[in-house]
């Protein structure tokens, strides 16, 4: 299937005149992430942008938690959080011993913690960013299916000093405060520190204790802002994470009531360091960037999920990897402004250099192995780019943007493998928007990559070793507009996006002599993969008490062509963490001047939690709500999550048993349940 553009494209634009509208009392929401600040209506692309108003309206204390409001986007758990995001159907699902190259960018400011989602807390966050479909052009491989962005606040002349405090069930608390000034006329700075800690919803019924799965994460953040001269602006930003939760979520009857014996933990302590330079030239700005993170993490687990004297024919085992991770990056970059125009004054520029360094040590500790086994991967990434904006006429606007990476990677373990991989790759956009009055449609074409790679486990056979990068180009066209006296917002896209060589994640189950089975994963590529769909994204209001909003995602993703690792041919099948639909609807009204209800629902279609068997997700729908009072500079508000306490699930296995009563023998599903109901209360100043 191909998308008519021409057709689709005069379609949109019949529709148009109806949102021709005056732009007073016009709702701004700045997009960061593109390579100009931009009005969400006016950027070219599919586009959430969660504020730190809704962030708080919605009571949410982690990048998972406001996810669900996104059209067409997923998590996977398989640990304390939802660590690995899917956009339109694309993203990795879990990562043990092998190297991971991301699909989903994730930043936090201009840190890179793509695959580390896990450090997603949101206190002091002005917003959310998700940018869905190939970011290629600016975020490179770690961009094909999109990017998110976490923009913490600034120190500046204009920020406000934060206190929360929050209670809830599942012995949960929440305190966090922010402050900034200035500490002379050219110098800002701002302080944050929050400390999130619950007992989580599981219950260890061998231990009899109810904190095995519990979370417990620190966020701090110094940022310093230096006005050095009248035309550079020196940024320095500094966060640590220590984030110290329990990792306690799989039982034989999937029911949360576990029966560990050596329950797990999901760790990482990380610090980040970061300089940014703007310096504002006659005709042009230049901005400058570099990033130093490190990070020590480890996650393991206690694999029978019992204890030792459950059943005659169990088994016993733990598993740990040990990561040490160091990524440095700089990013400079030329910036035209208005009077570095070219082509006669109708086009702003600009041309970049990037470059990344990783070094990732692995160590993992298996019962079942003779020795530990530890690995050292070592990534590098070189790239340039470049983007021109033309003005055609007053309606019409064109956008090329081009970029080359170079990715080369050295890997070496300690069972005799070592590999060396170098890829060059090309990505890019092309993007055509007519606007007219408050009204804009685009239609673009881009292309995204990621690297390939390699399966290092020594079991892995030859045909299987290596696999190739993945292409992904993407066409899309959207619309965007207000209507009703600017009292409706509306944003709508619709896309088609066609994987070269896609990467489909895929294991092996072997069993021993002993009857305990061991699990080998392995990355290939299919022929083919396809993911279509629709997005939109309504705001309302409805009148001066009463806001209505609504995101909707259809989806339509599917992969063929592969041969999986038992050997099973696949002609077709529906892609991993691609529900058909996932919507957002919420409704806020006032009762009073300082007295507001929020009630919303996200929900989610079935889908399969993995390309290598057949587990699904059921169809569910997640109910939430909160009663706020505005006092002052105070806000209260009593909450509820899951208030009709939905059972759902965050990650699913499948094709194997791990059960002893049954001798083994029959394969079962085993399921991570979701967070229950919960209750809280949170208090919150800011002035």
């Amino acid at each position: 299937m191909k998308l008519k553009f021409p057709l689709l494209y005069s379609t949109v634009l019949s529709v148009i005149p109806t949102f021709a509208l005056s732009a007073e009392n016009l709702e701004v929401i700045t997009v960061t992430s593109d390579f100009r600040e931009n009005d969400i209506q006016n950027v070219t692309a599919s586009v959430s942008v969660i504020s730190d108003d809704i962030i708080e309206k919605r009571n949410a204390f982690h990048l998972e938690d406001i996810l669900g409001m996104g059209a067409n986007i997923n998590f996977s758990s398989g640990a304390s959080r939802g660590r690995f995001i899917q956009i339109r159907g694309i993203g990795e699902r879990s990562q043990y011993s092998e190297p991971n190259n991301p699909s989903v960018g994730l930043l936090v400011d201009d840190f890179d913690f793509s695959g580390f989602a896990g450090l997603g807390t949101l206190f002091d966050v002005e917003q959310v960013e998700i940018l869905r479909g190939p970011q290629a052009t600016e975020f490179g491989a770690a961009g094909m299916a999109g990017t998110i962005k976490i923009k913490t606040a600034e120190a500046d002349d204009q920020q406000q000093t934060k206190f929360l405090a929050t209670v809830a069930q599942q012995g949960t608390w929440n305190i966090g405060a922010a402050y900034g000034n200035q500490i002379s006329d050219k110098l800002f700075y701002r302080v944050a520190i929050n400390q999130f800690k619950s007992d989580g919803f599981i219950y260890n019924q061998f231990l009899d204790r109810d904190d095995t799965d519990n979370l417990d994460e620190l966020t701090a953040r110094l940022k310093l802002k230096f006005l050095a001269t009248d035309n550079t602006t020196i940024d320095f930003n500094y966060q640590y994470f220590d984030i110290d939760n329990g990792y306690d979520a799989f039982s034989l009857d999937n029911d949360g009531v576990t029966r560990s014996d050596e329950p797990g933990v999901d760790t990482q302590e990380t610090h980040a360091f970061g300089i940014k330079a703007n310096i504002e030239l006659a005709q042009t700005t230049v901005i400058g960037s570099l990033n130093h993170t490190t990070s020590d993490s480890v996650y393991g687990y206690d694999e029978d999920w019992t204890y030792v004297g459950f059943h005659p024919w169990e088994y016993s085992s733990t598993d740990y990897y040990y990561r040490e991770r160091d990524l440095t990056s700089i990013d400079l970059r030329v910036v035209s402004n208005d009077k570095g125009l070219i082509f006669d004054d109708t086009t702003q520029w600009l041309v970049g250099f990037f470059a990344r360094d990783i070094d990732e040590n692995t160590r993992r500790n298996y019962t079942y192995a003779e020795q530990d086994f530890s690995s050292q991967y070592e990534p590098i990434n070189i790239g340039i780019y470049g983007q021109t904006d033309t003005q055609i006429n007053q309606n019409l606007s064109v956008s090329l943007g081009l970029r080359a990476d170079r990715f080369k990677m050295d890997y070496v373990n300690n069972e005799g493998y070592v590999e060396q991989q170098t890829d060059t790759m090309l990505g890019g956009k092309v993007v055509v928007k007519y606007s007219i009055n408050q009204a804009s449609v685009y239609s673009s074409i881009s292309r995204g990559y990621k690297a390939g790679g390699f399966n290092p486990d020594q079991r892995v056979t030859e045909e299987s070793r290596l696999f190739s990068p993945e292409y992904n180009w993407n066409y899309e066209i959207g619309i965007k507009g207000q209507a009703f006296e600017d009292q409706l917002f509306v944003r709508a896209a619709l896309f088609y996006m066609d994987r070269e060589d896609t990467q489909v994640s895929d294991y092996d189950v072997q069993i021993s002599e002993d009857g305990v089975p061991s699990f080998i994963d392995i990355i290939g590529n299919a022929d083919v993969g396809t993911n279509k769909g629709l997005e939109i994204e309504l705001d309302w209001q409805l009148s001066d008490a009463i806001n209505l909003s609504a995101n909707y995602g259809y989806l339509d993703a599917y992969f063929g062509g592969y041969t999986q690792a038992d050997g099973t041919y696949i002609d077709e099948q529906w892609q991993a963490q691609a529900p058909k639909h996932s919507f957002n609807i919420a409704a806020l009204g006032y009762l009073s001047q300082n007295i507001s209800v929020r009630l919303e629902a996200d929900g989610k279609d079935n889908y399969r939690f993995s390309d290598g068997h057949d587990v699904e997700s059921p169809f569910t729908v997640l109910v939430n709500a909160q009663l706020r009072l505005d006092w002052q500079d105070w806000t209260f508000s009593l909450w509820g999550k899951n208030i009709l306490d939905r059972e759902h699930y965050v990650r699913g296995f499948g094709g194997f048993s791990n059960d002893p009563r049954d001798e083994y023998a029959t394969p079962e599903p085993y399921l991570q349940l979701g967070d229950g109901r919960q209750f809280g209360l949170t208090a919150s100043l800011r002035y």
